[in-house]
């Protein structure tokens, strides 16, 4: 299905479901959210594109193949859960950086738990869906 106005569509929708994902990414650790939802939107967003500009257009587009994001979120997720172990607390504790950021607000090892869920997210749906609608 590559209409005209779902690929006018797609072109703009794309930046704004990216944006939204990093926006529910941002506020997982604090309210419903977070890496997992984040990284589902910015999947949808590449099916989209690639529903309304063919698959192979969507592939050049992301430059790297998507099961790349895996290894890199499970090793930045492990990085974060290992980390409180260096200060000799139990695995998995929330380290907290004690100042807050504006926009951002309190970074801590939560949220780099869930960029890791957030890119394996993005790296496990895109790399089934591009492999299913490759046999297609």
């Amino acid at each position: 299905m590559k209409t005209i106005i779902l690929k006018t569509a797609s072109s703009y929708l794309l930046p704004v479901l990216l944006l939204f994902s990093v926006f529910i990414l941002l506020r997982g650790h604090y309210l419903p959210g977070g890496g997992f939802v984040g990284g589902l939107i910015a999947s949808i967003a590449f099916v989209l594109h690639a529903f309304s500009n063919g698959l192979s257009n969507t592939k050049t587009l992301l430059k790297f193949h998507p099961g790349f994001l895996m290894p890199l979120g499970l090793g930045l997720a492990f990085i974060s859960g290992m980390a409180p172990l260096l200060f000799d607390l139990p695995f998995m504790t929330g380290l907290w950086y004690p100042d807050s950021f504006p926009v951002l607000g309190s970074i801590g090892s939560a949220l780099f738990f869930d960029i890791g869920v957030y890119l394996v997210v993005i790296g496990v749906t895109l790399t089934i869906i591009f492999t299913i609608a490759d046999t297609i």
